[in-house]
């Protein structure tokens, strides 16, 4: 199996930007031009992310996923605002393969089951936004790391996965542009109790980090500050993944 690799854009006010644990947003560039960047780094998909909609409670920027989707031919997946059967379809309208989604359903279970029966699993990823909880595990957020929900994530994991998502976006809040590497024991967690793709987010400071991820059970992995920065390029990093030793995966479900 080989594992994916995904650049995040992180998008609001119609650019790239990227923090810690989602604040201290530095500016990174325009999304339609480093989305051309990736795909001539052989990227396998762009992830763009709306981290704002949700928070100011607007739509997604549906012309920042129209211009990504003009400057490259390689599957987007978009996310932010999602509310709505309706705002799902825009999305696709604007060019995005699929969506994720997390604050929406965390509200309200039944939207996803309904962007399930309208469009089918294989366009509806969940995302999880996790963070070590005070009493064990790992705890959902929501409202871009700014809510705590009390949700555990892994059981989380396994009711969206019931309810019809086909692939989860797992980031760790704790590591989220840390450079500290995933949380592997998150990723063991999660990805052996579902049997749905799981992509892993949050912390990546190499190659290195990503062949722990896909060795705890991740299928894919997402990073955003080490491709945006210049400091490790897509394609080297597919190449090391495609010479490292894999065998000892620990996660079962994929």
């Amino acid at each position: 199996m080989t594992i994916r690799v995904i650049p995040c854009l992180d998008v609001t006010g119609g650019r790239v930007v990227k923090g810690v644990r989602f604040e201290g947003l530095r500016d990174m560039g325009d999304p339609a031009e480093l989305a051309a960047r990736y795909e001539s780094e052989e990227a396998d998909e762009i992830a763009i992310l709306d981290i704002s909609a949700t928070s100011e409670e607007r739509e997604t920027a549906y012309d920042a996923i129209a211009a990504v989707r003009r400057a490259t031919t390689i599957p987007i997946t978009a996310g932010g605002g999602v509310r709505s059967v309706n705002h799902v379809q825009r999305m696709l309208d604007s060019g995005a393969d699929r969506v994720t989604i997390n604050s929406a359903v965390v509200a309200r279970e039944d939207l996803l089951a309904e962007i399930v029966e309208r469009f089918g699993t294989h366009c509806c990823m969940i995302a999880i936004d996790a963070a070590v909880s005070s009493q064990r595990g790992w705890e959902v957020l929501v409202r871009a790391g700014k809510t705590r929900t009390g949700l555990d994530a892994v059981e989380w994991a396994n009711r969206c996965e019931r309810l019809g998502a086909g692939e989860i976006l797992l980031t760790s809040w704790d590591r989220d542009g840390t450079g500290s590497g995933y949380d592997l024991d998150l990723i063991r967690a999660v990805s052996s109790s579902v049997n749905i793709p799981v992509i892993a987010s949050g912390g990546a400071a190499g190659a290195h980090h990503m062949i722990e991820a896909y060795q705890a059970g991740a299928a894919a992995v997402l990073a955003a500050s080490i491709f945006h920065d210049g400091s490790t390029k897509i394609s080297e990093v597919k190449q090391l993944l495609a010479g490292a030793n894999t065998a000892d995966r620990t996660g079962e479900g994929r």
